[in-house]
């Protein structure tokens, strides 16, 4: 960040209205960054919100989920996604990660039921899931596909950008994505029925006409608002990321396939599936090794290096140990905590027939590549003295744990 978000804030500031739909002098900053967003992305809807997770819960709102439908959503992910299906009483279905660190496909395909109402594809770690395949096979099924593209803003798949494969869609931009406001999220469809239903569940229940009045003869959009408009300073802010971050993720791209290109020279050291490298944002780097033991060496000796981050579980960590992006390390998933005194979803007679284990083991393909792959953050700050750091430990690293007197468990 620099003077152009200060510059965008103060101008906000000094309109004395900060509130999107009126006030003193509207600046509309709200209204552009929509327009400016779904033009990125080339959708016609875009639906600015909170958070990221404000924006899970209108987009499943919108598609009207509830009770005695299951949700399928891969074991990878963030535990908003499960929260969103929880708390509008629907069920939950954990489904494998493939070598994509996305959903596998073919255990998506496996789980469908007659219960099944959708699929939550995560592009995780800021590379696409196998969204055609996904789109496809919800159509076959008449379910519907959700994309949660959080930690994927600008990604794309040969030159179709993440959040419009699937019928809706969302976006963050929290802290921790590659263009922020500190919070706030985005949902995104070409479906203007569905556009609509999701501005009522934004709101306050109802939706809104030209000069952002309220629609009270909308019937079919009507519904229980959950106030998450996105103010104007966080609109402001985020319309001058958006500038940005084609830069950001052209940065981000250049240090990581650095590091992808020397880390290639190694057998021990398999690198994540990618798609389209056009299309990855670059912002995460996994690197699988052979078994868990090698992964633990090798994640020891970088943070000894220096490789670290002040928060342990932010960078440079083995993935089972990455909190609630994981589904065992969720407690209340565990321990199916409900919404309310009932024990709501898991309760309802409704879902009396969708009976599922979430405990660890649940998801062994998963569950396998959780134990043995490292992820670290690829900022993009990285100058060249950084990325010559991070080549030279690893390169150094690497080299020491397959050398045949350290017995880190390679030979295979």
């Amino acid at each position: 960040m620099d003077s152009e978000e200060e510059d965008a804030v103060l101008r906000v500031c000094r309109s004395r209205s900060l509130y999107r739909y009126y006030g003193v002098d509207p600046q509309g900053e709200v209204d552009a960054f929509e327009r400016e967003f779904s033009a990125f992305l080339g959708i016609r809807h875009a639906l600015a919100v909170t958070s990221g997770t404000a924006a899970l819960h209108a987009a499943l709102a919108a598609l009207r989920v509830g009770p005695g439908q299951e949700i399928i959503v891969p074991a990878y992910m963030w535990v908003s996604v499960i929260a969103a299906v929880v708390n509008l009483g629907a069920i939950p279905v954990l489904a494998e990660i493939d070598d994509t660190f996305c959903l596998d496909p073919q255990s998506v395909r496996s789980l469908i039921t007659p219960r099944t109402a959708g699929i939550v594809l995560v592009h995780m770690s800021g590379a696409p899931g196998d969204a055609p395949q996904l789109a496809t096979l919800a159509r076959k099924h008449g379910l519907f596909l959700l994309e949660d593209c959080a930690q994927c803003v600008g990604g794309s798949i040969h030159g179709q950008m993440v959040g419009t494969f699937g019928d809706i869609a969302i976006f963050s931009f929290q802290m921790n994505k590659n263009m922020t406001s500190g919070e706030a999220g985005c949902v995104v469809t070409n479906n203007e029925s569905l556009y609509r239903k999701a501005l009522s569940a934004h709101d306050c229940g109802y939706s809104r006409g030209k000069e952002g009045l309220l629609q009270l003869e909308d019937e079919r959009s009507f519904g229980w608002g959950r106030g998450s408009r996105m103010d104007e300073l966080r609109a402001a802010i985020l319309r001058v990321q958006l500038r940005r971050l084609p830069q950001v993720i052209q940065s981000m791209q250049h240090s990581k396939y650095r590091l992808r290109t020397m880390l290639e020279r190694y057998k021990q050291v398999q690198l994540r599936r990618v798609f389209d490298i056009a299309g990855d944002t670059s912002c995460f780097l996994l690197t699988i090794l052979p078994d868990p033991v090698t992964a633990r060496a090798i994640n020891e000796r970088l943070r000894a290096h220096g490789i670290v981050t002040s928060t342990a579980e932010t960078s440079n960590v083995i993935l089972e140990d990455y909190g609630l992006h994981i589904y065992f390390n969720i407690p209340a998933l565990q321990k199916k905590i409900g919404t309310d005194l009932r024990g709501t979803p898991w309760t309802l007679t409704e879902n009396r027939d969708s009976i599922h284990n979430y405990a660890r083991g649940a998801c062994p393909q998963s569950d396998d590549l959780f134990s043995r792959t490292q992820l670290l953050v690829i900022p993009s700050s990285l100058c060249n003295q950084d990325e010559e750091d991070l080549l030279a430990a690893f390169r150094e690293v690497l080299e020491t744990v397959s050398s045949p007197e350290l017995n880190v468990g390679l030979s295979r």
